[in-house]
């Protein structure tokens, strides 16, 4: 049994990366085993888990994934862990769009019978708070509402009123910090800036948020509320799911990364090996060619966008990428690497396999996306069902190709991405746990077997 936390907050902007952050971090300093997950499609977050823990951070989307699979995916992590900490997504109730609460932290939190602390912004109310805590811990009497951590409190006496209101609310105080600057990360259009783009600062951070979260919260009561969580039945989840490709070769499959690619899911590359290949990670922004034997290539998302300059500027791998992807090799693009290999980004020369041009816009666009496979690729035959997410603030023209990858609902009905030769092309993130079949597909493509 792996003891488990899920930190949760009224809404977004509370300090639950913060509080999460330094639990992970506080916990793993006293040199405990902590398994560090993350409710939702968020990339940027489980990098600062990472950090923390030194393990990988990993997600749990009851959309994408399935509810079926959260509890698996948590006990795959969590494996031979003392403590599991899980940071929720949004308010505490919010999941998915229009379908109740699908995928929102509560859901997880029941899935997975933890406890929930949550965390509240306490700066612009004292006796209010036992109100807003209340009504959350009544809401929905399936969850566990086991303590809060009240974050930006001003002063002593403040503290002090929280403390006296909270007192009616059956709801024990479980840590209170004060506002701190050093803890604070940096943000830009799609969120915090991710670690691999501030690797010594990020390490100062979280060194500061496990600081500010030992000086302030009771940490012999929040283990003894993780290890109050009861047995979770089932089996964890395995990337053994999928099978290898037929005739033992194993392909090369490359894997974009580095400081501008820098959002994966752990499972990804966990069922790419499991499917067969030698998964070898490279850099965009610093290799000039492919690994050696290359025979797939997966682009996954990050920001293009920031480092256009350098990755135009290098000729050489953009080269590379254009003379796999015109060999007929499978490629996988997601968002990002949608943009990379568009003609051009914001005007700079991009590796020119899609006829499309990309730019910045000033529109977010964000949602969970039920699509559906246009044309038959090798990541799914045409008709195949799959969940996904979009996150971005570009726009590539035109949306489309004569293939397209994906026809969604969302927030229209439309299609959108490309389909030509080998490469699949898309705005839309997947997560290959929820279809491992589309991980199995594309390594027999590699392996140049018939299609999974």
């Amino acid at each position: 049994m792996v003891a488990r936390l899920v930190i949760a907050a009224p809404s977004s902007g509370a300090g639950k990366t913060t509080v999460a952050t330094g639990l992970m971090a506080a916990f793993a300093g006293r040199g405990l085993a902590v398994s560090p997950h993350k409710v939702g499609p968020d990339y940027i977050d489980p990098g600062y888990h990472a950090l923390a823990t030194g393990r990988p951070g990993r997600n749990l989307d009851a959309y994408m994934c399935g509810p079926d699979r959260i509890a698996p995916l948590f006990r795959h992590g969590a494996r031979g862990c003392d403590l599991a900490v899980v940071e929720g997504v949004m308010g505490l109730y919010d999941g998915a769009a229009g379908q109740g609460e699908l995928a929102s932290t509560a859901q997880v939190a029941k899935l997975l019978r933890a406890p929930v602390v949550l965390v509240v912004d306490a700066s612009s109310q004292s006796r209010s708070v036992a109100a807003l805590v209340h009504g959350f811990a009544s809401w929905d009497p399936e969850v566990r509402l086991g303590g809060v951590i009240l974050n930006k409190v001003a002063t002593d006496r403040h503290e002090a009123l929280l403390r006296e209101a909270l007192e009616e609310s059956g709801v024990p105080v479980l840590g209170v910090l004060r506002r701190a600057p050093a803890v604070e990360t940096p943000s830009r259009h799609l969120g915090l800036v991710p670690v691999a783009e501030r690797q010594a600062q990020a390490v100062a951070a979280v060194a500061a948020q496990a600081e500010q979260v030992r000086a302030g919260c009771d940490l012999e009561a929040l283990f003894a509320l993780a290890r109050s969580a009861p047995e979770l039945s089932g089996e964890p989840w395995s990337a053994e799911v999928v099978e290898p490709s037929p005739g033992g070769a194993r392909p090369v499959v490359a894997v974009a990364g580095g400081a501008a690619f820098t959002f994966s899911y752990a499972e990804h590359t966990e069922l790419l090996a499991a499917a067969g290949a030698e998964v070898v990670t490279f850099d965009p922004l610093r290799d000039e060619a492919l690994p050696e034997g290359t025979r797939g290539l997966v682009v996954g998302g990050g920001f293009p966008e920031v480092y256009g300059e350098e990755l135009s500027a290098n000729a050489a791998l953009r080269a590379a990428v254009a003379g796999l992807a015109a060999s007929g090799a499978p490629v996988a693009a997601e968002c990002a690497g949608l943009l990379y290999l568009a003609r051009s980004l914001d005007g700079r020369p991009m590796c020119g396999v899609l006829d499309a041009d990309a730019r910045m816009s000033p529109r977010l666009t964000l949602g969970y996306r039920d699509a559906v496979a246009v044309s038959d690729s090798v990541l799914a035959a045409a008709g195949t069902r799959m969940r996904g997410h979009e996150f971005h603030r570009t726009v590539i023209e035109p949306g489309a190709g004569e293939r397209p990858a994906w026809g969604l609902r969302q927030p229209e009905p439309r299609v959108e991405g490309f389909v030509r030769g080998g490469v699949h092309a898309s705005y839309v993130h997947t997560h290959w746990a929820g279809a491992p079949e589309a991980a199995a597909r594309f390594v027999a493509h590699c392996a140049g077997g018939p299609a999974a």
